[in-house]
């Protein structure tokens, strides 16, 4: 089999990637590729009769017009366009997009606790020199909103990979699970003991309200300027999914009146500019869209990729295997 690999340089180099390219060989002949566009991935793609890749350069009517051997085509992520010409041509397709759902999870969690105790202030305080100690006889002040996660209210906005997971991360805390999710199934729910609720009602009960949906055309600013609103006084508010989930102005707006925390990894446009409110806010908590950013996520994105071939070579089931059914979830 003629496999075509199409990945960022740092890829093909990394001594993490070594054993799973190596097991790659094994299913036959191997290039590895880095290109960015469409005339410079043509001739591979012709020479292909499978290829994994991200989602650039993204594969087109056009681009695919003379990959006649393609045959499988595996993807870290795929956009709807590119998904729905190549099943036109019957090209048997993988998206493994959860390669990233752990790190995300955990960062979702770490932010929320990093809201509801103030670690990044305790942090700078102690950086400069300027920090409060408490003794014995000092009773702790709810004046800077500082408490636990134990037996909190919690909402999660899309239960998908990532929302599950951050469910079994949150099961030790005890907390009260809400979900908004129109497409999970009630067995879903009652295994994560979470009751499904509507988005404003989740927006108005909910302490804590992390955003793990994906995004497409049904879903820009699905948390607009109400769902902002409606927000508990000082809640906390987690975004490690997607900018164009939330109307980040409606969020800067509530963020300035000062009764709303957030901790946010990605932003519109990224980079942030270097004079966005959010960076001189102080009820704001952020990280540069690095939620999937650890080596982990990079070695399961390229197992995963070469375990779909693998099964789609076998002739077996594949556990990523998108359908026609499930393009209208992809981003545009």
């Amino acid at each position: 089999m003629n496999i075509l690999v199409n990945l960022p340089e740092t890829y093909f180099t990394a001594p993490a990637l070594r054993p799973i390219w190596r097991r790659l060989r094994s299913l036959g002949s191997v290039r590895f590729r880095s290109h960015d566009k469409p005339e410079q991935i043509a001739r591979d793609l012709a020479w292909a009769e499978a290829v994994l890749m991200w989602s650039w350069p993204p594969p087109t009517r056009e681009s695919l017009a003379d990959a006649t051997k393609l045959r499988f085509s595996g993807h870290i992520d795929l956009r709807r366009h590119s998904a729905e010409a190549m099943f036109e041509r019957g090209i048997e397709v993988s998206v493994v997009k959860r390669c990233w759902s752990p790190a995300v999870a955990e960062l979702a969690l770490a932010l929320v606790l990093a809201c509801l105790r103030r670690t990044s202030n305790h942090h700078d305080a102690m950086w400069r020199g300027r920090e409060t100690w408490l003794g014995v006889r000092d009773l702790p002040t709810q004046a800077n909103h500082e408490r636990q996660l134990t037996g909190r209210r919690v909402g999660i906005v899309g239960f998908g990979a990532i929302g599950r997971r951050l469910a079994e991360l949150l099961a030790p805390f005890k907390v009260q699970l809400f979900v908004h999710d129109p497409f999970v199934s009630p067995a879903v729910l009652q295994a994560a003991d979470a009751r499904s609720v509507p988005l404003l009602s989740m927006m108005s009960e909910a302490e804590i309200v992390v955003i793990a949906a994906a995004a497409n055309a049904g879903s820009k600013y699905l948390i607009g300027r109400r769902e902002i609103t409606a927000l508990g006084k000082n809640a906390v508010f987690v975004n490690t999914a997607r900018a164009a989930l939330v109307d980040q102005t409606a969020l800067i707006a509530r963020l300035k009146k000062g009764d709303l925390y957030a901790a946010l990894d990605v932003f519109d446009p990224e980079p942030l500019p270097k004079n966005s409110p959010l960076r001189r806010l102080p009820n704001v908590y952020m990280t540069p869209h690095r939620a999937g950013g650890v080596i982990e996520s990079v070695q399961r994105a390229a197992a995963m990729l070469v375990d779909e071939l693998t099964a789609f070579a076998a002739g077996r089931p594949r556990n990523h295997a998108l359908t026609p059914e499930m393009v209208a979830s992809l981003d545009d």
